[in-house]
């Protein structure tokens, strides 16, 4: 097709190698969004730099807090969306409509940490992710237990992995939710207040129609963008996401399937 585009230029004389170029070689694009309409996080900047560099290779990253820009035209720039630590009401029903029409039409989902405590009110968009915020600890640090290694974005992770961060609990168990597959969970015996009944979900993804959305409960803390271990879970969370995820290490399937 580049030939044909090409040979037809130099017969009519108009000049679209620029436009054939860009589309050959342009990235995919991502859009983090980060407007806050209750509680703001003081780590959304070390997260959006953290986007930022783990993907630098893979795609081009836009950063917003203009819910104007949620637009059927606009959105359709992007290959996911990632809602960083957003919180509160933040999109209007024009806004919604956009967003949903973007998930539901293929597009990706990557929320992190307060994307959780977004939207209390939007049933369409309680379905998507899954589980809402009801509540947190004191920031310590606790025992996550990987269930599914077989995943992208758990796939570098060890079995047991110990981290320190603000453990959200859910006003329901995502588990129990159609759809949802969980990444990983939180050992409560290894953390105060829990408050789960002891099945503490904090990882997990889902579909809806033609559309992904992958969601870690992480992230509250400005050290947890330093990680490298959640630097690459992040970055393999929105490239699966976005349908631009690397392959599944063989070990991992060998494992998920001993067990």
């Amino acid at each position: 097709m580049l030939r044909v585009a090409l040979f037809l230029c130099v017969l009519t004389g108009i000049s679209v190698v620029a436009l054939r170029a860009d589309d050959a070689t342009a990235k995919p694009r991502i859009l983090v969004f980060t407007k806050t309409a209750t509680f703001r996080h003081d780590s959304i900047p070390d997260g959006i730099k953290c986007v930022r560099e783990v993907m630098a290779q893979d795609a081009d990253v836009d950063q917003t807090e203009d819910s104007a820009l949620f637009t059927k035209d606009n959105l359709a720039k992007y290959r996911a969306i990632v809602f960083l630590s957003t919180t509160g009401d933040v999109l209007n029903d024009e806004q919604q409509a956009a967003f949903q029409e973007f998930i539901e039409s293929g597009g990706g989902f990557a929320g992190i940490h307060a994307a959780s405590d977004t939207e209390h009110d939007w049933a369409w968009y309680d379905e998507m992710i899954g589980a809402h915020f009801a509540g947190h600890p004191a920031i310590q640090q606790a025992t996550v237990i990987v269930e599914d290694r077989t995943h992208p974005s758990t796939d570098m992770l060890p079995e047991k992995w110990q981290r320190t961060d603000e453990w959200y609990r859910f006003k329901r168990n995502p588990r129990k939710v159609d759809g949802i597959h969980v990444l990983a969970r939180l050992d409560e015996s290894t953390f105060e207040g829990g408050g789960m009944d002891g099945d503490h979900p904090c990882m997990w993804w889902r579909n809806m129609k033609t559309g992904r959305c992958w969601y870690t409960a992480g992230g509250h803390t400005k050290e947890s963008f330093a990680d490298p271990l959640f630097r690459d879970h992040i970055k393999q969370g929105i490239l699966w996401a976005a349908k631009l995820e690397k392959s599944v290490k063989p070990a991992a399937i060998q494992s998920k399937t001993v067990q």
